[in-house]
């Protein structure tokens, strides 16, 4: 294999798994005091420490009243609210950016140190904040303003990508400049995911939720196919600069659309427990409610487990299909292709009903799916595989976003989506790992078969669970419970 391929191959799964499962944009929620959307009711009332939630306030939603949801898909409804507008222009924009700047990053690494270990060291470095610090940027946000938040990590995010330009440009860029960097913008995640995810409930309301993270996924998923892309051709042109100069600059999309947003005044809480107690607070709610306990379980070992696919698909690029770089862009565009259908899916639904049977489908279809890519010895049975495969990742975890914010009320959303992200984007660099031990002991297909046999397993598991607490599946989440 010739060495410029290989190290293309390398980058790109670099930055595929790490934005495979770090996705700070994605689906992706909420405060005491946040508001509803029109003809919503308020939450039930308080029980045992837990606070009401507060009535809807006059917001952006005007013309959500004088339109009406009635002849409308969920897909275009959630567009009446002006401040998703806003949050959805603005993240187009940054999203592209953040891509560029991923396949940039790895890419720049990987010229620096011809290491394909600094890449996995890259990803670890930028990953584990966010498993170790989501609980903190949980309980801050159930107790801040999250759109302030928001405001804030995005302004450091841009400071970071300036920096990383500037130091590339000026060729004193080092290894571990780019490590610092990165672990810095993890930090920044563990506080930005929670307050993004629970801001969505914000905008939108708990009706339009669903069809709102489906289209947050759904644009993710097609920055996804377009921005290391752009970001290649980039970097051949003119360096990885200039692909953090462009998401440097494409922070401020952003931030003008959250600074744009009517939205009520913030109110503080009154005095209450430590950061510490909140927390411990949090995490004994996610405990104690099954429903939420159930699902963040099935997020964790799912993505510990199917990381897998993504790490070693470079080697199956090369060693089991034969293949070279284009093969690699090739397998990834068709995962790309599954999660963008799965996401406009759940997107065009605009309904909530029946997303513990999604749940249950996904979560057997990527067992399927994954068990079927490790037989596949060509690339286009392995292309035809890899669609349902990235279809049924995006609405498993799309459809347990909404799930959890759905379940959970709103003085504990913040947090319960601080656990979401620890499981969906914290045990990322464990199954990195544990892929890539796996994978040495009896290879790359042996490796993703028995993780698309664990991932099945998951799936009974979760069937069980779903035919004995059928009865009881209704009353989780209405009313935010």
């Amino acid at each position: 294999m010739r060495p410029r391929w290989r190290a293309m191959m390398c980058c790109y799964a670099a930055s595929f798994a790490r934005q495979t499962t770090t996705d700070p944009h994605m689906p992706p929620v909420h405060d005491p005091h946040a508001h509803h959307a029109p003809g919503e009711q308020a939450g039930p009332p308080s029980t045992a420490g837990e606070p009401a939630q507060a009535p809807p306030p006059p917001g952006d939603n005007e013309a959500a009243s004088r339109t009406g949801a009635s002849g409308r898909s969920g897909l275009l409804r959630v567009f009446r609210h002006r401040n998703y507008r806003l949050f959805f222009a603005g993240q187009a924009v940054s999203l592209l950016g953040t891509w560029m700047q991923s396949m940039a990053q790895a890419w720049l690494v990987y010229r620096l140190s011809g290491s394909s270990l600094a890449l996995g060291t890259l990803g670890f470095a930028g990953q584990i904040p966010v498993f170790a610090l989501s609980v903190f940027g949980g309980a801050l946000a159930d107790s801040r303003d999250k759109r302030a938040i928001l405001i804030g990590t995005q302004v450091v995010s841009m400071l970071l990508a300036l920096v990383a330009a500037v130091l590339t440009m000026t060729d004193l860029v080092q290894v571990w400049h780019v490590f610092v960097l990165a672990t810095g913008l993890g930090i920044v995640n563990a506080f930005d995911v929670p307050a993004r995810h629970a801001f969505i409930m914000d905008m939108v309301g708990r009706e339009d939720l669903p069809a709102a993270i489906g289209l947050n996924s759904s644009m993710f998923n097609g920055a996804r196919m377009v921005g290391p892309t752009l970001a290649g051709l980039l970097v051949a042109a003119v360096g990885e600069g200039w692909c953090f100069l462009l998401n440097g600059v494409s922070f401020v999309a952003v931030i003008a659309g959250l600074r744009l947003m009517r939205l009520p005044a913030h109110v503080p809480p009154p005095p209450g427990p430590s950061t510490l107690q909140r927390i411990r607070e949090g995490l004994g709610f996610a405990a104690r409610h099954e429903g939420i306990r159930i699902i963040l379980l099935l997020v964790g070992a799912t993505s510990l487990i199917s990381i897998t696919y993504s790490v070693l698909m470079p080697v199956v690029a090369d060693k089991v299909l034969g293949g070279d770089a284009s093969t690699l862009g090739l397998l990834m565009g068709a995962v790309g292709m599954g999660a963008l259908a799965g996401a406009l899916g759940l997107a065009s639904r605009g309904s909530g009903k029946g997303l513990f049977r999604w749940v249950l489908y996904a979560a057997t279809g990527l067992g399927a799916s994954l068990t079927a890519f490790s037989l596949c010895r060509s690339v286009w049975p392995a292309l035809a595989v890899l669609v349902p495969l990235g279809l049924s990742m995006v609405v498993l975890m799309a459809s347990a976003n909404t799930l959890l914010q759905t379940m959970s009320p709103d003085a504990y959303r913040g947090r319960v989506m601080a656990l979401f992200s620890m499981m969906f984007i914290g045990m990322a660099p464990f199954g990195s790992l544990l892929a890539g031990a796996v994978a040495h002991a009896v290879g790359p297909s042996r490796a993703i078969m028995l993780a698309g046999v664990a991932c099945l397993g998951n799936a009974l598991w979760f069937g069980l669970w779903l035919r004995r607490r059928g009865a009881a599946i209704g009353g989780m989440t209405r009313g935010g419970r």
